[in-house]
């Protein structure tokens, strides 16, 4: 197949993931759940036509796994050069498996003309299984709560996609020792989970659509945060079993307690972990907390902190004509 362009550059923004609203399928619909697009977190690569096929930079083992794969489901030569600038951590909670996959699909995409949607390519790699929110957040960024699984779903729609307000930030708290559960691991955990109550999914939906989507409009990071905090300590206890607590790693789960005792809101981990979110409103605030949170987890060498901005705006890719 021809190539229509000599260059694309994409970039696929991180995720945080908030929680799951219906973990048994018990209202009808299997999953569902809300996340936030990351700004300074991403992944950027560039692709070109090429005599070989060549992945470099970082997680460039993935890269060409997800370049392979592409290629043949597409119909296209994988005489192509990806140059992976920056990627998102593996199995961290930050979906980076996710945004690999649109990020090589959508640079093959525009390299060949092919005329993809995003979801197309999700499909083609089996992205969104059980959480949307990747492909949420890269179609449209901002704060996304996606449908679930019902029984002819391909991919979980959105149901509601908001700007988050400009001020606010997120401290994420990394382990750089584990990784959250993946892969066959996730399977299995999600297959032995006891089932979900009923009456908590439906106090989850209740939460979420008439108290945590109207703060997020009325500019509200108190009420916003007393839901995601109420979200997470539910979907966490339930995850317990599975991942050794409410939070993957212990030393982040005392990290989480201490930044709440200072102010933060929205406490909670990001998928199965281990990295774990807050939330405040105000910039100087967030930078002033993360500073003095490494100040006094500075003897957890694994630990690191970071202050986070959501990002508005979905993933980007432009292409350099011929």
């Amino acid at each position: 197949m021809k190539v229509h362009y000599s260059k694309v550059n994409v970039i696929a923004p991180a995720r945080l993931h908030m929680g799951f609203i219906d973990l048994s399928g018990s209202l009808g619909r299997h999953f569902g759940s809300i996340g936030v697009a990351l700004n300074e977190i991403s992944t950027r690569l560039t692709i070109t036509p090429a005599s070989e096929c060549k992945v470099s930079g970082p997680s460039a083992e993935r890269g060409k796994s997800c370049l392979q794969q592409l290629c043949k489901m597409m119909g296209v030569s994988e005489q192509v050069n990806i140059t992976i600038e920056a990627a998102i951590p593996e199995h961290v909670g930050l979906g980076s498996g996710t945004q690999m996959a649109l990020a090589v699909g959508l640079a093959l995409n525009g390299l060949y003309g092919l005329n993809l949607s995003v979801r197309d390519i999700a499909a083609m790699t089996e992205r969104g299984q059980r959480s949307g929110i990747g492909i949420g957040v890269f179609e449209q960024g901002g704060l996304v709560v996606d449908g679930g699984r019902g029984a002819n779903t391909v991919t979980p729609p959105v149901l509601s996609h908001m700007d988050v307000p400009e001020a606010w930030r997120f401290i994420l708290v990394l382990d750089a020792r584990g990784q959250g559960l993946h892969g066959q691991q996730e399977i299995q955990a999600f297959k032995h989970l006891p089932p979900f109550p009923q009456q908590e999914a439906a106090h989850l939906c209740y939460r979420l659509l008439m108290q945590g989507l109207p703060a997020i409009a009325e500019n509200d990071i108190a009420r916003f945060g007393e839901v995601i905090t109420y979200l997470q300590r539910s979907v966490g206890e339930h995850f317990a079993s599975a991942q050794g607590g409410v939070f993957t790693s212990s030393e982040v789960a005392e990290a989480m307690d201490w930044l709440a005792a200072q102010g933060a809101t929205a406490i909670g981990q990001t998928s199965w972990g281990p990295t774990g979110f807050c939330a405040l409103d105000g910039v100087d605030q967030a930078e002033a907390l993360t500073a003095l949170a490494r100040e006094q987890f500075a003897h957890y060498h694994n630990l690191s902190f970071v202050t986070a901005s959501a990002r508005n705006t979905g993933g980007s890719v432009w292409v350099v004509e011929e």
